[in-house]
């Protein structure tokens, strides 16, 4: 949930994203340090759809539409050889990212109200923030450690549905893809 104003978080607010658990050995102490998402609860993860409904909207019929919509998307591999980099911030480039994509796109498309990232970007850039907010030497060490640990794989079998509580983020929810 890069560059999402992540020290604002909401009571109530919630986001679908994609958990990278092999990540966590490579990313997890930058992050800690470096990623204000990580200090809220939210684990080495891609971004599917930030915002998505507030809580109060995320019911069972919600659930039951993006457990019918996201079952329509196949499982998939991910590999993880190289950083990239966003105005502020370094992230880890998921490859292939087009299933992140149409993930986003079907979401946002089905809840058009929810654009990714509250409109503010035109473009879906697939990535696993790592660290932001931090000058360039700053990300520098971080991408040349990040280097020795590269490639990593992953394989994506599910969508989490995150809820901020007011304090951090919580799994409402899991849903499967398609196998």
């Amino acid at each position: 949930m890069a560059d999402d104003s992540t020290r604002g978080f909401q009571a109530g607010q919630t986001a679908l994203v994609v958990r990278v658990p092999e990540a966590e050995a490579s990313v997890g102490a930058w992050r800690e340090r470096f990623d204000p998402a990580a200090g809220a609860g939210v684990p080495a993860h891609i971004t599917v759809l930030f915002p998505f409904l507030d809580g109060s909207r995320t019911d069972a019929g919600v659930h039951s539409a993006l457990a019918d919509l996201l079952g329509g998307h196949p499982a998939f591999d991910l590999r993880f050889e190289r950083c990239g980099r966003l105005p502020g911030v370094l992230y880890l480039a998921p490859e292939p990212d087009e299933p992140l994509r149409r993930l986003t796109e079907a979401v946002a498309g089905r809840w058009p109200e929810a654009p990714p990232y509250g409109g503010r970007h035109a473009e879906i850039i697939p990535h696993l923030t790592v660290a932001q907010g931090q000058d360039d030497a700053v990300l520098e060490e971080i991408e040349a450690d990040l280097g020795t640990g590269l490639p990593i794989t992953a394989r994506v079998s599910s969508v989490a549905l995150l809820v901020h509580d007011g304090t951090t983020w919580r799994e409402g929810a899991s849903f499967a893809l398609g196998r």
